[in-house]
């Protein structure tokens, strides 16, 4: 799991920054190729989020800081974006990439 690049680890740490001015996170997780040492130039940055609310404006809020702070990183950056309530009560919770998020992500 400690192979996520010190640059991945800064580009996720300012869009958790960026995003917690606009929502409140109760998990934030990066995971996927970066993370397990298997990224090439191509691959995107996955970052898992579970926030508090979540509408459709706020979603589209996520996206928009996500490209932003990946543009300023030359990296394209993929959110998966869930809240509590779906996680426990929604079909989201019981996808298999929850599972192994919750395995592989790192939490920053």
């Amino acid at each position: 799991m400690a192979g996520i690049s010190a640059a991945d680890r800064q580009i996720a740490r300012e869009l958790r920054r960026r995003l917690a001015q606009g929502v409140k996170i109760e998990d934030f997780r990066v995971f996927g190729s970066r993370v397990r040492g298997e990224a090439t130039p191509e691959s995107d940055l996955d970052v898992y989020l579970v926030v508090t609310e979540l509408t459709p404006a706020l979603r589209r809020w996520i996206d928009e800081v996500a490209w932003e702070v990946g543009f300023d990183g030359d990296l394209v950056i993929s959110t998966l974006v869930t809240t509590r309530r779906g996680l426990e009560k929604g079909p989201f919770g019981a996808q298999p990439v929850v599972q192994t998020i919750e395995r592989e992500g790192i939490p920053l």
